[in-house]
């Protein structure tokens, strides 16, 4: 394998940006012993989409060694066998754990429904894991998966590559150092519709040549595929049993910035004002509101957090306080007691009223690369900085924001640590997957 950098330089930048990411409240505690060799030996799960633009990063990595795959659409597969002869190609990625007995590390990018499966799977064999978001499918995943990996040591990180920017990094800076106040109020949003008003369309179609739709469906109930993308390679998203909507691809992402410089951990309770789902799929035009416990570096004893999606937008006297031409397709205002903050996704931040803020000293942070975070740490140098004791409340607080849609119009109030809501019974029903298929159960999970 071609090297890019030479480990000295890759090091040096990972420690520029490990020291501009100390700001960050959360650490994985994941100090586990290194391969003897120094080399990274790392299969991959997941070939196309989201987990080629994962793997394009992680082989740029002077210590790091692709030497297996498995992905349930082969034809995803060829063009990494092609570029790195030598990897060894599996379909299913529970056969390529058993065979593969010497891997150091994994990376999870699949549909949600999967994450938790294999990345227990994987830790549980001690490998160390890199996984997509949200880093489940289903709150009590998380849960158990944070648990595991804080008790073994593992090396864990979640791909919320964003989190390891410039402009994100900025923006926790300049809260945590008071530019804009103590905060009162935050608001967030995206564009994004996943979701879909319709019912499931009735029979199926042929699966295609190379794709296996039983290793897709996983540990979800089988049904007939459907051609036409509804289900495979992007559209899982809008459907109940395998993504998590608008607000589980995009709530981690634009959360992350807010649930780190505010130190939030769990919500005291959550409350949709938007459409619930239907039978097959979520609901789009998402309005989620969650009261979480307020910190040190909030206002009040409590802190308000609203989400909006598809058509739906913060109210127009919240955007009154950012007057710009046009609110960017994601992003949040984080309202403060000394000024506002802007925050694109993704874009440097930028702070209100404009003539209070116009010769104000912007401190200096560097750009930083999640995936040499997540490998320097495999090698002992270093800590991730979205570990799973940061990554896991971070999913499950927008988790609930989807199980919250699901009974319009009633707060529910959440005990984190009975993992139960104490008001809605009804609604922990909707915590766990009821189910996993036969022959898809992990321990620890089903």
């Amino acid at each position: 394998m071609k090297n890019m950098l030479n480990r000295r330089d890759f090091l040096h930048r990972t420690v520029l940006a490990a020291g501009a990411a100390l700001t960050a409240p959360y650490f994985a505690r994941n100090l586990r012993a290194a391969s003897p060799s120094g080399t990274i030996l790392h299969a991959a799960i997941g070939a196309g989409g989201q987990a080629a633009a994962d793997l394009e990063q992680f082989v740029r990595h002077p210590a790091f060694k692709l030497v297996a795959m498995a992905d349930v659409d082969l034809t995803k597969t060829a063009a990494w066998k092609e570029r790195f002869p030598n990897v060894r190609i599996y379909q299913d990625w529970r056969v390529l754990l058993e065979k593969e007995k010497e891997l150091t590390s994994v990376n999870v990018s699949t549909p949600d429904h999967m994450h938790a499966a294999i990345a227990m799977s994987a830790m549980q064999l001690g490998r160390h894991v890199y996984v997509q978001k949200p880093l489940t499918h289903d709150i009590y995943e998380t849960r158990q998966l944070t648990h595991y990996a804080r008790e073994h040591k593992l090396v864990t990180q979640m791909g919320i590559q964003i989190h390891s920017t410039a402009e994100y990094r900025l923006a926790v800076r300049l809260i945590q150092d008071g530019a804009i106040g103590k905060v009162k109020e935050v608001h967030s949003w995206v564009g994004k519709s996943w979701g879909d008003t319709q019912p499931r369309p009735p029979g199926g179609d042929p699966v295609p040549a190379g794709f296996s739709w039983d290793l897709w469906v996983g540990n979800a109930a089988m049904r007939p595929f459907i051609g036409g993308g509804y289900y495979h390679p992007s559209n899982w998203r809008k459907r109940l049993d395998f993504g998590t909507g608008t607000f589980g691809d995009m709530g981690c992402h634009i959360f992350d910035p807010v649930f780190s410089a505010l130190e939030l951990t769990t919500p005291l309770s959550v409350r949709s004002e938007g459409p619930a789902p239907n039978q097959w799929n979520w609901a789009i035009n998402s309005v989620i509101h969650y009261v979480f416990q307020g910190t040190a570096r909030t206002a009040g004893p409590t802190l308000n957090v609203s989400w909006y999606d598809g058509d739906q937008r913060p109210p127009p006297a919240v955007q009154a306080l950012v007057p710009v031409e046009k609110l960017p397709d994601g992003g949040s205002i984080i309202i403060g007691d000394k000024g506002v903050m802007l925050l694109p996704h993704i874009a440097r931040p930028r702070l209100f009223p404009e003539a209070q803020y116009a010769e104000f000293p912007l401190p200096k942070v560097v750009d930083g690369n999640h995936y040499t975070l997540f490998l320097e740490a495999v090698l002992g140098n270093g800590r991730t900085t979205a570990g799973f004791d940061y990554a896991g409340p971070l999913t499950e607080a927008v988790l609930l924001g989807g199980v919250a849609s699901q009974f319009p119009h009633n707060t529910l109030n959440w005990d984190a640590k009975a993992l139960a809501f104490t008001n809605v019974k009804e609604a922990n029903g909707f915590l766990r997957r009821k189910k996993y298929r036969s022959g898809w159960k992990v321990k620890g999970l089903s």
